[in-house]
């Protein structure tokens, strides 16, 4: 599946990956945000494609900023084929493709809804629907954030309690799974941090962090942390790892950050670590370090300091 190229050579686009019983198109340019390397949906000429496939996220307004994204960079006569999980947005769609004034052809299959529309020139709605769900100063926060950001329009609690835990830090370091950046604010606090390394798998996350995070020390990694070469010479790592993915839970990412962040330290460097308390992250960390400790248990979460 091609990620990358001209918007001026874009036809066909992919949004997501649908489950394959779909068909979703060989040879479509991907935009999902969540995809490092692919290409941003926002950026796409208004009637630049021909047709588009999304498979459409869970939030009310992600979903209703992807499908206005995609709706403006169709050419009229151009067609969108949407589908999502009937309990995960699906049983929606239909209501909300309505709203931007095309007709929709719905059907059911494999547990999902799925869409037809057709563009036409009568479109309505799709500034509104683009600016609820762009990038956006969020007061609650005292930052910028996105939709579909883990956390966009809230403290996260987990997080909350890693940064009042966490000691002044220093030298050089990873916040793997940075989000918008909160966690990194605080790290950068201790003048003795020579670096810190943001990497968020989702684009819209490292562009908010960029906003919130105006310090030289930091530098920004659109990438999967999982894949990231593990050098073995950062003094530091801090994280809220993930654990769920494709809307499900999946232990196996949490700890896999385990093993990553441990290949990513140096003899003798330290992770900070929070989670939910029933997430079972101990066996990786008794194997991958020289010792570990809890800091914190309350509120259904766990802060564990581990030293390589």
């Amino acid at each position: 599946m091609a990620t990358g190229g001209k918007a001026c050579d874009m036809t066909i686009i992919l949004h997501g990956r649908p489950p394959a019983v779909f068909d979703p198109p060989a040879e479509a340019i991907q935009t999902s945000p969540l995809i490092p390397g692919s290409a941003p949906l926002e950026d796409l000429p208004p009637g630049s494609v021909s047709a588009a496939m999304v498979y459409a996220p869970p939030g009310v307004l992600e979903r209703r900023h992807t499908l206005a994204l995609a709706l403006r960079a169709l050419k009229p006569g151009g067609r969108l084929d949407v589908m999502a999980p009937k309990d995960r947005g699906g049983s929606r769609l239909k209501k909300e493709l309505a709203a931007f004034g095309v007709a929709v052809e719905e059907t059911a299959k494999a547990h999902h809804r799925r869409c037809i529309a057709m563009v036409t020139d009568a479109l309505t709605g799709l500034e509104a629907a683009i600016a609820a769900g762009d990038l956006q100063w969020v007061d609650p926060v005292g930052a910028w954030s996105q939709p579909g950001v883990f956390a966009w329009d809230r403290i996260d609690p987990g997080t909350a309690l890693l940064a009042h835990h966490l000691p002044s830090l220093k030298g050089a370091g990873a916040d793997l799974g940075c989000g918008y950046g909160a966690l990194a604010t605080v790290v950068l606090r201790s003048e003795a941090v020579t670096g810190l390394r943001l990497v968020d798998l989702d684009r819209r996350a490292v562009a908010a962090a960029r906003r919130n995070v105006e310090d030289p020390r930091a530098r920004f990694d659109w990438a999967d942390a999982r894949t990231l070469p593990a050098e073995g010479d950062l003094d530091f790592v801090v994280m809220n790892p993930p654990f769920h993915e494709g809307g499900s839970e999946d232990r196996r990412l949490g700890q896999a950050f385990v093993r990553q962040a441990a290949g990513m330290l140096r003899t003798g460097g330290v992770l900070w670590l929070v989670a939910n308390r029933h997430l079972p992250y101990e066996a990786e960390l008794s194997a991958a370090f020289k010792r570990f400790s809890p800091v914190a248990d309350t509120g259904g979460y766990k802060v564990i300091e581990a030293v390589k």
